[in-house]
């Protein structure tokens, strides 16, 4: 199943660093997230950038599509990139040959310069021959690769999770069980072999993850987001309070003048990576005053008002 140039959909170069495609999902995914962007094609194009930061930021993921290009997933796991590269120059150039409109062995047309088919493709590496200027390959029939959603929450994507999910068969419906690998991240892919389209060989079926908007957390690619409410005596002096996460409560030092909007950032305590390093999770200081102070808490505030010489406006 292809799939839309990475690279072209964060705008950034083939040689962009970890921390470069980062940088530049956070921006856009944070200009097209539907619950920001209102705009009716923002979803759609939220959905592209987590599905192509899915791809970059797995490092097995990009290597395989620097390789194979937009059909990476269909490529046998076992395919030597350089004997997919002469086979894909044969073909063409056997297309060429046949000229523009020729009709090759597997009854397709195809000219020099259109795209070619990877059954032709797996024919010249599994032992399809050329004939009569064209490439004839012998093979069974794949059945077609399918794709649907699966949504999870965000303490699920933390801690990994099961799903039972059903599928409609030719011959009725049939459950299986899935394994949410804890980490996962929205717009990643799980690949259940051989559970797609039916054929003499099934094809695969690709679940996308879509983690759920939550009350509490904001998730941008593996970092979480969060509000830590404080009381104003709390952000002035300094403190030490306990904050949910989804991996359990985490202690957060709160340093002395802390205002509202200020992010204190817990290293590793964003979603997990099983392949590297974990993401982090921010707390967003938002200051809060009691709703109906007492007679003395408001007599203190006005002291402290009447004492101190501090204006928010010239600060």
């Amino acid at each position: 199943m292809a799939v839309q140039d990475p690279y072209e959909v964060l705008g950034v170069s083939r040689d962009a660093g970890q921390d470069e495609i980062q940088r530049v999902y956070r921006k856009l995914a944070r200009a097209h997230h539907p619950d920001i962007n209102k705009d009716p094609g923002a979803e759609e194009k939220f959905k592209d950038v987590s599905e192509a930061y899915a791809i970059l930021s797995d490092p097995e993921q990009r290597r395989r599509y620097d390789a194979f290009g937009p059909d990476f997933r269909r490529v046998p796991e076992d395919v030597d990139p350089d004997m997919w590269a002469r086979s894909r120059a044969g073909a063409a150039a056997g297309a060429g040959r046949a000229g523009p409109y020729a009709t090759t062995g597997g009854g397709r047309t195809g000219g020099f310069g259109e795209d070619i088919d990877l059954e032709d493709l797996f024919g010249g590496i599994f032992g399809g021959r050329a004939r009569g200027g064209g490439w004839s390959t012998w093979s069974p029939s794949q059945g077609a690769d399918q794709e649907a959603e699966i949504e999870v929450s965000v303490e699920e994507a933390y801690q990994g999770t099961r799903r039972t999910i059903t599928l409609e068969r030719p011959g009725g419906r049939q459950t299986i069980d899935v394994t949410v690998p804890a980490g996962v991240t929205d717009g990643q892919r799980i690949r259940l072999a051989g559970q797609g389209g039916s054929g003499d060989t099934a094809g695969d079926l690709f679940l996308v993850v879509r983690i759920a908007p939550h009350h509490r957390y904001r998730v941008e690619g593996r970092d979480i987001y969060t509000d830590l409410p404080l009381a104003p005596w709390e952000a002035a002096l300094g403190t030490t309070v306990g904050l949910q996460t989804p991996g359990g409560e985490a202690k957060v030092k709160v340093p002395p003048g802390t205002s509202s909007g200020r992010r204190l950032r817990l290293r590793g305590r964003g979603l997990p990576n099983p392949r590297g390093t974990p993401g982090d999770l921010f707390a967003e200081v938002r200051i809060v005053v009691p709703p109906e102070p007492s007679e003395t808490e408001r007599r203190l505030l006005e002291e402290l008002a009447s004492a101190s010489p501090f204006d928010p406006r010239r600060s």
